[in-house]
């Protein structure tokens, strides 16, 4: 008989957020910099179908196909990528997505690899399936991602890959011919490549491949949180290799039953409220132009490019090697929350911290103010 299982790494985030919020209810103000998500809500016209819905009367159990459909529609608009909507499954969030591929597609005690930093529930969602994280280090060398020649590296070869672009901490992407390499050494390996692209949308220069281009047996996570505003509204899909897409259907609709149905009929709306999305973008490019100038103006310059999300990763190592106790301090004394490094990566996140600027403009100006302020004063 087996004992329970190790405790899952708590997710620091959390932590602060706990903290920024008490200082809230003190009444002292704070600018939450640590969670990744848009502080705009969902767009207008998500809010008015989901009113005629509410209004319409009973929400049951339901599964959108002319959502499916829609999204369809959006591989072939954005990516030029023909998707049968059969494919599509839709989840609870892109973490539900997330749950059902590793469930779908991996054993207990395989090894599925990933790159460092990288989304923390990743690695606790495998471990908590009784699988093994295998945590491939990457650098600034190869912009934070992880690269063919690694994974080929890695021995015994992984069950499968997990690849995020941009990717959630650093905001770094990976090119169509970068996907294309890694997606040609999963077939060589013979393992499944798993893509999470729910930060698409929301890039600053290149548009973001997906790896459907050079994939088409690829699984891909995105969700309706990031590009489209809806955090709260806990709607995702997974796009499914055509051979899997009916074993992952009968498991979601185990493991979940169906996704929101009031989330399902608001996201069909959003999906084509693209003057209001866009103007989310410019003021994201305009906050990541301030956090990247700012961090430089105080010797803050070892940073992720960010070429996508709305994360700044910097190194802080010159300043401190406790990065979470550097936030909660700089959380009591100045109001401004940032994330500490350690959620992304357990070994080096100590000397990193994560900054999210999916805040208004004036936040992120009055932000980087009180953090200059504040080490200057120490």
């Amino acid at each position: 008989m087996t004992g329970p299982k190790p405790p899952l790494e708590p997710f620091h985030a959390v932590e602060i957020n706990r903290l920024a919020h008490a200082r809230a209810r003190s009444g002292l103000d704070v600018i939450h910099m640590e969670v990744g998500e848009p502080s705009a809500g969902a767009p207008a016209p998500a809010l008015a179908a989901a009113a005629r819905s509410l209004r319409g009367g009973r929400l049951g159990y339901w599964y959108s196909d002319a959502l499916k459909e829609r999204i369809a529609s959006h591989y072939a608009g954005w990516y030029g990528v023909s998707v049968a909507p059969e494919r599509i499954v839709l989840t609870p969030g892109a973490s539900g997505a997330l749950l059902l591929a590793f469930t779908v597609l991996f054993r207990a005690g395989e090894r599925v690899a990933l790159g460092r930093p990288g989304y923390p529930a990743y690695r606790n969602v495998l471990k908590a399936l009784g699988m093994e994280p295998v945590e491939i280090p990457c650098g600034p060398l190869t912009r934070y991602q992880p690269t063919a020649a690694m994974l080929e590296a890695l021995t015994p070869a992984p069950a499968g890959l997990v690849v995020a672009s941009p990717a959630n901490p650093t905001g770094t992407m990976l090119s169509r011919d970068d996907l294309g390499a890694l997606a040609a050494a999963c077939r060589r390996l013979s393992i499944p490549l798993i893509s999470d692209e729910i930060y698409h949308g929301i890039t600053y220069g290149e548009r973001a491949a997906s790896v459907l281009e050079v994939e088409r047996d690829a699984i891909v996570i995105n969700s309706f949180s990031k590009y489209w505003c809806m955090t709260g509204w806990r709607l995702g899909w997974l796009v499914s290799p055509p051979g899997l897409a009916e074993e992952m259907m009968s498991y979601a609709g185990n493991i979940f039953l169906t996704p929101s149905t009031l989330a399902q009929h608001a996201a069909l709306a959003a999906m084509d409220a693209h003057e209001e999305l866009a103007a989310h973008l410019d003021t994201y490019a305009a906050n990541r132009r301030l956090v990247m100038d700012s961090l430089a103006s105080i010797g803050i310059t070892r940073v992720a490019p960010a070429d996508g999300a709305f994360y700044v990763y910097a190194d802080i190592g010159h300043l401190t090697d406790d990065s979470l106790g550097f936030c909660k301090r700089l959380l009591a004394d100045t109001g401004v929350a940032f994330n500490t490094g350690l959620d992304f990566d357990p070994v080096e996140g100590h000397r990193t911290l994560r900054i999210s600027f999916a805040v208004s403009a004036a936040e992120t100006a009055e932000a980087m103010a009180r953090f200059g302020r504040w080490l200057s004063s120490r």
